[in-house]
């Protein structure tokens, strides 16, 4: 799911290298259709699904010549993810929309390899809870909980003392309140070390994205948030540690190179080899940790706000960001406004303690239009 973004390329590397440990089955892509065709024609899936219904004929024209089932709208995708023959299901739709086919796809108990953050972000405790229930592995995508996840192989997780997430603080890591209010969206895509989708990109530099993480590793590791401490680290080389009980630490260190994490989702409990580059320890020379300014980038602040609130807060935080972020992006707002949209959404939206998946749609919809409201 989300074949045509950056998680979704680089995990065709990834299956590229290894044409006979790996097959694709389905491609399922938003609207990139000239990418899809591309993809369609190189891995020859069986179903080719589209997000966007508008774009379904001009899909079936184009692989007319093939067979291949040609499916459309969001609906489709979140069947496509339940077919028999599909062990794996990489999760790297972007936002909210990766929600209910990752539900159903645990339903079908398929291997989640999770890249979509905001699926735990907006309804972590629905999706664990399903799992459990569907004896479904979670494998995370993400380069920071990969790394948790390979520091915690062979430990005992209620000997986590602490959970340290590394951020690299993104293209304005040491830029004044003064410069940040004339930002722009291309600058804010300008990220040092990362090669990322747009949304995501602006996510990093607003930190936003490490909030996500945050509340993302508490429902993948079961630790309180409390637990959970954000190091920003400029170079990206450890790309995150646990501290245990007894002081010790281990960390995962390497490249900044998301095919790494991938591959060793696809791959658990084996290491594959790969050409991927190598981190250089004696070029790097030193690595460096600093403390997040919560100041200067409020939405991380507002993240572990949202996870101590609980209940739909959380969802109405991802809500209220997706707005924000495509209004930056499109130039209606400001850098730091995105922060004062997102707050201002957590205090007028209803609270709910406990919410359902209706729930969640509902106040999915509902911040997003307060959100709106708040320009």
């Amino acid at each position: 799911m989300g074949s045509t973004g950056s998680i979704g390329t680089q995990t065709l590397d990834v299956v590229r290298a290894y044409p006979d440990r790996y097959g694709v089955y389905a491609l399922c892509a938003h609207r990139s259709i000239d990418r899809l065709i591309a993809q369609a024609r190189e891995f020859k899936p069986e179903v080719v699904c589209i997000a966007d219904e508008s774009l379904y004929e001009p899909l079936c024209q184009a692989l007319a010549d093939m067979p291949v089932k040609v499916w459309a709208g969001s609906e489709a995708i979140a069947q496509v993810v339940t077919m028999p023959s599909i062990n794996v299901v990489v999760a790297a739709m972007v936002g909210y929309a990766g929600l209910k086919p990752t539900i159903e796809a645990i339903k079908a108990g398929k291997t989640i390899a999770l890249a979509n953050k905001e699926t735990l972000v907006v309804a972590g405790e629905i999706i664990c809870d399903l799992a459990i229930r569907h004896h479904t592995p979670i494998l995370p995508v993400d380069s920071e909980h990969s790394a948790i996840f390979q520091s915690l192989v062979g430990e005992d997780k209620s000997e986590i003392e602490k959970i340290l997430l590394t951020a690299s603080g993104g293209p304005f890591r040491t830029f004044s309140l003064d410069q940040m209010r004339t930002v722009t969206a291309a600058d804010a895509l300008k990220h040092p070390n990362w090669d990322m989708g747009a949304k995501i990109t602006i996510d990093s530099a607003s930190m936003m994205n490490k909030g996500f993480e945050v509340i993302e590793a508490k429902w993948l590791f079961g630790v309180p948030v409390e637990k959970i401490q954000v190091l920003v680290h400029p170079q990206s080389i450890v790309h995150s540690a646990v501290q245990f009980t007894d002081g010790a630490i281990k960390a995962q260190l390497g490249a900044p190179d998301m095919r790494l994490p991938i591959q060793y989702a696809l791959s658990f409990p084996e290491r594959l080899q790969s050409d991927f580059p190598r981190a250089d320890l004696f070029s790097i020379g030193a690595l460096t940790f600093e403390e997040p300014d919560l100041a200067r980038f409020p939405n991380l602040a507002l993240a572990y706000e949202a996870m101590r609130r609980g209940g739909n807060m959380p969802c109405v935080l991802n809500a209220a960001n997706e707005v924000a972020n495509l209004a930056f992006r499109e130039g209606r707002c400001g850098f730091l406004q995105m922060s004062d949209i997102i707050e201002k959404t957590m205090n007028q939206a209803a609270f709910i303690p406990k919410p359902s998946y209706e729930d969640y749609v509902a106040t999915d919809t509902d911040a997003r239009r307060i959100a709106q409201n708040n320009f």
